[in-house]
């Protein structure tokens, strides 16, 4: 157990680390064009998604998402004990990788982020982007387990650009980039509504879901 947690934590911040650290360095190197630096922060997520969860999935499920984890306690795969030690762990590490972030490229440790992203449309986005995240790996691991680090890398890699809000889908990953005030940062004042979002979305995709794949038989074996 004390194994599958500290991974969750680990997973969690380096997943942090790649996407604060590649907004970091996306604004420095873009100049200024915002297409391109989303493009490459995307990019980077998406790959860094791969390895993290080919990584720590073996150990601990590469959860690195309180929503997923929810999910995984809603259905029973783990218990809720677990479920709450993991999503400390994933919020713990998460601040973690934002402030390794800003180490490596040499910026305040404690900052806020003053990145506005509170419309409507941001969290509409924000509820479809984690509404799909959860759906996708609902029917991923019923039909093709192998493929959970492949689909969850392309869909947010996808999701950073057909999203209004560019795709948080974590409320962990949302917390901890209130603390950044770079590329990837969301003003604390509008993180609230973005984890709701992400909530509401989760417990939409885990009903609708459910639904969809009920009585449909697991792949063999």
């Amino acid at each position: 157990m004390t194994r599958r947690i500290v991974a969750e934590g680990i997973g969690t911040a380096l997943l942090l680390v790649a996407i604060v650290g590649s907004g970091i360095m996306a604004g420095r190197l873009a100049g200024g064009n915002v297409a391109v630096a989303l493009l490459a922060n995307a990019i980077a997520t998406g790959g860094a998604l791969v390895a993290l969860i080919l990584t720590f999935g073996p150990v601990s499920g590469a959860h690195f998402n309180p929503v997923v984890t929810l999910a995984f306690a809603a259905q029973r795969t783990i218990s809720v004990p677990t479920a709450g030690a993991y999503i400390v762990a994933q919020c713990v590490g998460a601040v973690l990788g934002v402030w390794l972030a800003h180490l490596m490229f040499g910026l305040q440790i404690l900052e806020a982020s003053a990145h506005a992203r509170g419309t409507v449309g941001e969290l509409v986005g924000e509820f479809v982007a984690t509404f799909g995240l959860v759906g996708l790996i609902l029917s991923c691991c019923r039909h093709a387990p192998s493929a959970i680090p492949y689909g969850v890398a392309a869909y947010i890699t996808g999701a950073y650009w057909f999203t209004s809000s560019t795709s948080f889908a974590n409320p962990a990953v949302t917390l901890a980039r209130s603390l950044t005030n770079t590329f990837a940062g969301i003003a604390p004042v509008h993180a609230p509504g973005f984890i709701a979002a992400e909530l509401i979305g989760a417990v939409a995709a885990f009903l609708v879901f459910g639904w969809l794949l009920r009585g449909q038989a697991s792949p063999p074996s």
